[in-house]
């Protein structure tokens, strides 16, 4: 058995000690400017379903990784598709995620805020479980090179509901601090993660209320933003950084972590959003010059919203007859604009030119 740690234990929001060196403030800037950027840049496309299923896919897949949950694009796009032959179980986990995350958009669109019961409700969509916050002793955090029990989180059902009232009143409550938004979302991942309060699913849970935050603080307009991506390539540093501060009180190091985690995947996420724009419109001009009989907004944003689809789907999003959506994307697919593909009993079929792009 591991020797615990017990040095350090969360207490209520706001911590005194923090503070916003010239360091941090300096990193600020240009991680406000990358999501500015992003922010404007969401606005052309037209339809924002695209980017919310798009995005959430690259950040779900991420998230998941993270918990060593790995799939692929092809598997979490055929899962998509709702085939009953079909069955991959770190995909559906992966699909439960972007459920989750659309969840929570779809709570802070209609309340304004995130409360302790939304996020309950975000994490039962992750998990696929009613079981709330835990009310028996949660996991300990181990080294994993010398299993020695460097963190153990809050047990007492108690605490967790009175920490978990408190973090919901800080998300909330603009006037508890005057912390810049991005340093906010940071000290409130760190304070969740490290309350512990579920049984499962507190990392990805975690993970979805950082792009919501933001969401909510008006730095974004749509949950688009997959800090996930960052988390993998640094994986590391994330956790010694989340540590360094329960063992050292270096608050600064895990301030530049986040806000350059938030710099830079706004970059990439703003890439992505001018490679499937440009996709677009390439995909807009061919319909209507060479297919202008089947071309529509509502087909173009349909081909988008859906890197894998099938007839069943162009039918009851477009209002068409099934024949009718069968010949639109039959004949893409025999003049190799689409991807034909079967799986079982069934067909399906894949936008190239989106999947390329989702998948580099």
């Amino acid at each position: 058995m591991g020797k615990l740690n017990t040095k350090w234990q969360p207490m209520n929001l706001p911590y005194q000690e923090i503070k916003e060196s010239m360091k941090v403030y300096k990193a600020l800037i240009p991680a406000h400017r990358a999501l500015a950027e992003l922010k404007a840049s969401s606005r052309n496309i037209p339809n924002e379903e695209i980017l919310i299923n798009t995005l959430s896919i690259q950040e779900a897949k991420d998230s998941s990784e993270v918990e060593n949950i790995v799939t692929t694009h092809d598997d979490i796009f055929k899962e998509s598709l709702n085939i009953d032959s079909y069955v991959n179980a770190s995909s559906k986990e992966v699909e439960n995620y972007i459920s989750a995350l659309k969840r929570g958009y779809a709570i802070i669109n209609e309340y304004g805020m995130l409360t302790s019961n939304h996020i309950v409700e975000i994490q039962s969509v992750l998990e696929k479980n009613k079981a709330g916050f835990r009310s028996v002793p949660g996991t300990s955090l181990k080294n994993q090179k010398t299993g020695e029990i460097i963190y153990e989180p809050p047990q007492h059902p108690d605490i967790i509901k009175d920490l978990m009232a408190n973090l919901e009143q800080f998300i909330n409550d603009e006037e508890m601090s005057d912390y810049d938004p991005i340093i906010k979302m940071a000290i409130i991942h760190f304070q969740f993660e490290s309350i512990h309060p579920f049984y499962d699913g507190n990392g990805r849970t975690g993970r979805i209320i950082n792009v919501l935050y933001l969401v909510l603080s008006g730095l974004l307009e749509m949950p688009i933003l997959y800090l996930s991506r960052y988390v993998i390539q640094n994986k590391d540093q994330y956790y010694k950084a989340i540590q360094e501060v329960r063992d050292k009180g270096k608050w600064e190091e895990w301030l530049m972590y986040m806000t350059k985690a938030v710099e830079e995947t706004s970059k990439e996420s703003l890439r992505l959003i001018n490679l499937i724009d440009k996709e677009m419109h390439m995909m807009k001009n061919l319909l209507r010059e060479k297919y202008k009989k089947m071309y529509s907004h509502e087909f173009l944003n349909h081909l988008f919203k859906h890197p894998y689809t099938k007839i069943e789907f162009l039918e009851k999003e477009l209002g068409i007859t099934r024949p009718t959506a069968s010949g639109y994307l039959n004949k893409l697919a025999k003049d190799g604009i689409l991807e034909k593909k079967s799986m079982g009993k069934s067909f399906y079929f894949i936008n190239k030119s989106l999947v390329r792009v989702l998948s580099k």
